[in-house]
């Protein structure tokens, strides 16, 4: 017979991990199931100014490698394997990966999301050296200096009044002749001094050697290519492409209850629509993606999980 864990949590980024730790401090048996390495996006994170606590110059990697290494101080197991398939309809959950099947009373889905990239040269390389995909990560890097807001939408518009908080220009860069933001973030963002347009227009390279030095855009409407070089004396600039994000849950649709977009949906104690199924982080339909959420929900959702063992397997 094979082996029947607690809880098995599908991700090991922050919100995986800390639903780890407080499963496995909880005494139950806990299976962590990544991917790939730990940590999800933030360990593309080069410094982590905003976890509270984070000081000592935290690194993405290095917060997380804590959070490795309490998880499984407490007990928490972690493995390698892709999960390609999930079993909810009984009570005792199934979870297949590539490598092996594994059953558990409860199951954790904390597979995040992804921000949709450009897709264009350069974009990767130079992630995390200029290109962010977090405003309110990274704008402190970029105080005093350019930048570049790609999208139009709420979130870019939200993100780059943000950002003028730190940058001293911000350029919004759209490919439609308006923006598709709800009309009160507009007003906001035409308001303000800080923030320029440029219109009907996509990024087709960017480039730079070990830092973002500058940007190649074509005007869609007359085919006009240009490319804006960083300022001698400022060295950089910024490039934050806010053309939304991609939730991890292709595996749980049909499975579990999610919205348009496919981000699960939960209540606030991380309960879906499937008893003894939590969804935490940023795969599930929320306001905020950030460490300190995600590993709030993590938590919250190992407290309920347990709370539900208890209850329909130990009465």
């Amino acid at each position: 017979m094979s082996e029947i864990y607690d809880v098995v949590i599908i991700g090991s980024g922050p919100a995986g991990l800390a639903a780890g730790l407080y499963a496995a401090r909880a005494k139950m048996k806990t299976l962590i199931l990544e991917k790939n390495k730990a940590g999800g996006q933030i360990v593309t994170t080069n410094e982590v100014a905003n976890y509270p606590g984070s000081i000592e110059n935290a690194t993405g990697p290095s917060l997380i490698a804590r959070m490795v290494k309490q998880a499984e101080e407490f007990g928490a197991q972690r493995k390698k394997d892709n999960v390609v398939e999930v079993d909810f309809s009984e009570k005792i959950k199934k979870v297949k990966g590539e490598k092996e099947e594994y059953k558990a009373k409860a199951v954790i889905i904390a597979t995040g999301a992804t921000p949709r990239k450009l897709g264009v040269p350069g974009e990767a390389e130079l992630t995390g050296k200029g290109v962010s995909y977090c405003a309110t990560c990274d704008a402190d890097f970029f105080t005093g200096l350019e930048v570049f807001v790609i999208g139009g939408g709420d979130s870019a518009v939200e993100e780059a009044i943000y950002l003028t908080k730190f940058a001293r220009k911000v350029t919004i860069v759209h490919r439609r002749d308006e923006l598709r933001a709800a009309k009160s973030i507009q007003e906001k963002a035409f308001k303000n001094d800080k923030i320029e347009f440029i219109w009907n227009t996509t990024v087709k390279e960017i480039k730079g050697e070990g830092i973002v030095e500058s940007i190649v855009l074509e005007n869609l409407k007359t085919g006009e290519i240009t490319e804006y070089k960083a300022k001698e004396e400022d060295g950089t600039f910024g490039v934050f492409p806010f053309i939304g994000y991609i939730p991890l849950s292709e595996i749980f649709k049909g499975k579990v209850q999610m919205d348009e977009r496919g981000y699960i949906i939960t209540d606030v104690d991380m309960k879906t629509n499937v008893e003894g199924v939590y969804a935490a982080g940023d795969v599930r339909q929320k306001t905020l993606r950030q460490v300190v959420t995600a590993v709030a929900d993590g938590a919250i959702a190992a407290v309920q999980a347990e709370k539900y063992i208890e209850k329909v397997f130990n009465e």
